[in-house]
């Protein structure tokens, strides 16, 4: 009796490490890839997994997209300027069975790969299209990256340039460019608005010319302005002048039409 205890318990104990050995847990970002006696059987999705202990060997696969910063790369653009280039990529797994089989290191190979990528890429453009077309350059990085690691059950979602250090010398070139493009607007736009201006004092000119009390009415105007300020001394143009002139010959006639009037109303009166 004892000894079918003892049996009992050494078969249940055998059971139970046979279960443990047997099951197998893979999270819901993992994938599982069996392998049976060094070759690959099947793929096992996440949750509780059974393999065949001793002759299985499962290895989990993360699946979650992995964010692997590109360093800063020495490089000299098309138009020979010397660059430091630093970017951020992301990838993530899609084929567990490729990523396990066709490479041995994910990780290291996106890392080269997209060095020297990083590289080629901005050395084909320009200083000023790696400025201002960044996301046509990333766009390329992408693509090329994704060819190269297609056969490794890898897509790399998404690559943007992070940081690019100029030389000082090129940031004091360039802050000269700018200063000089902004002069070149500042007197553009000085120039457009004097030639406004110029179009109004040469439509005010066609009404004074057509009116020209409106020259006089301005200068009294203008009188009114100064005399606000309390001057004592007051300079009048020469156009005001002969202005002013004008207007006492205009007063003269009218007093003396006014005075023939009146003379030729006593004359028939009498």
């Amino acid at each position: 009796m004892t000894l079918l205890v003892v049996l009992l318990v050494v078969v249940g104990a055998l059971t139970i490490v046979a279960v443990s050995l047997s099951l197998r847990i893979v999270k819901q970002y993992e994938q599982g890839v069996v392998f049976r006696l060094g070759r690959v059987v099947a793929v096992r999705p996440p949750g509780l997994v059974r393999i065949v202990p001793v002759i299985d060997v499962i290895r989990r696969v993360s699946m979650r997209v992995v964010t692997m910063p590109i360093e800063s790369q020495g490089i000299i653009t098309r138009d020979n300027v010397s660059v430091d280039v630093s970017a951020v990529a992301y990838y993530r797994v899609v084929d567990a069975r490729k990523s396990l089989v066709a490479i041995e290191n994910i990780a290291a190979a996106i890392n080269q790969i997209a060095q020297t990528t990083l590289r080629k890429v901005v050395g084909q453009h320009t200083l000023d299209e790696t400025l201002a077309e960044t996301d046509r350059v990333n766009l390329s990085i992408r693509q090329i990256l994704d060819v190269a690691t297609e056969d490794w059950g890898v897509l790399v979602t998404l690559v943007e340039l992070k940081d690019i250090q100029l030389p000082e010398s090129m940031q004091r070139a360039m802050a000269r460019q700018a200063e000089a493009e902004r002069e070149k607007r500042a007197k553009i736009i000085a120039a457009e608005g004097e030639r406004l201006a110029a179009d109004a004092l040469g439509a005010a000119s066609d009404v004074m010319v057509a009116h020209p009390l409106a020259l006089q009415l301005r200068n009294l105007q203008t009188l009114v302005e100064i005399g606000a300020d309390k001057n004592t001394t007051v300079v009048f143009p020469a156009p005001l002048m002969s202005t002013i002139q004008e207007l006492g010959t205009f007063l003269a006639q009218e007093t003396n039409a006014v005075a023939a009037r009146r003379a030729s109303s006593a004359l028939r009166g009498a």
